[in-house]
């Protein structure tokens, strides 16, 4: 079975419909306003992880200011609120935003959003997509754990996706898949990364320099600075799991 991909929330152009409820998690980590706009647009819940609560109060106030800033209330803010403005906390609280306080230290804020998000699923039935705005960018210690934890999560949730202002990348599992690229919004630099494996098979079609039963690892080749092929999509089949990246356009 091949495995299809698109990314529709990348654009704000976008009209089509596939009925995919999607939840936005917002990370400690800078984002523009403009990409800001453009995922909270396209999902039904979102969230912010601990100090990304302060991200979205900041970028909000710089773009548009309080009237801007009063149309972005996010669904919860929750972690361990050790990175969270006293100011940012009591602008939520006061707006009725639940700020909610998880003291386990053996998962990230990042993970404690997860997990409030499996929890609305459990109650409501309703099955989501995720969206991460950040987490590819700052302390490498974090943007580690952030591969490792999506490496993970490709074993019970269907899609993941991370964006930044940079790119967007999310896990390939092993098999087969057809990537559907938007022209549009993605530029022509792409990856596919071998991280929290071996090493793996790929054959691909759809880039300047396809593989062919070609053996990616770390200690190998690894196919980073590929360039997408204008007008064409991306057909990616691979024995373990991968990363793959894709540029955004800066427009």
């Amino acid at each position: 079975m091949v495995v299809e991909w698109r990314t529709p929330f990348l654009d704000p152009r976008a009209t089509e419909d596939l009925n995919i409820s999607r939840a936005l998690i917002i990370l400690n980590q800078p984002f523009s306003a403009r990409l800001l706009q453009t995922l909270w647009a396209a999902c039904e819940w979102r969230s912010c992880a601990d100090g990304g609560a302060n991200r979205l109060y900041d970028v909000l106030g710089a773009a548009g200011g309080p009237d801007l800033r009063n149309s972005f209330f996010p669904d919860m803010v929750k972690g361990d609120l050790d990175s969270l403005r006293e100011d940012v906390k009591l602008y939520y609280t006061s707006q009725n935003v639940p700020v909610i306080y998880d003291s386990n230290q053996d998962s990230t804020d990042l993970m404690k959003c997860v997990e409030a998000l499996e929890e609305k699923e459990r109650l409501t039935g309703q099955e989501f997509e995720i969206v991460i705005l950040g987490g590819l960018s700052g302390r490498l210690d974090q943007t580690v754990h952030t591969l490792s934890y999506l490496h993970k999560l490709r074993k019970t949730r269907k899609r993941v996706y991370i964006v930044t202002d940079d790119n967007v990348g999310w896990v390939l599992d092993k098999g087969e898949h057809l990537i559907h690229i938007n022209h549009d919004v993605l530029g022509q630099t792409c990856g596919l990364l071998p991280v929290g494996i071996d090493s793996t098979i790929l054959t691909t079609t759809g880039l300047r320099w396809n593989l062919d039963d070609t053996e990616s690892s770390f200690d190998g080749l690894v196919s980073t600075s590929n360039h997408l092929v204008p007008g064409q999509d991306v057909m990616i089949k691979t024995s373990k799991p991968i990363w793959w990246c894709a540029e955004l356009k800066d427009c």
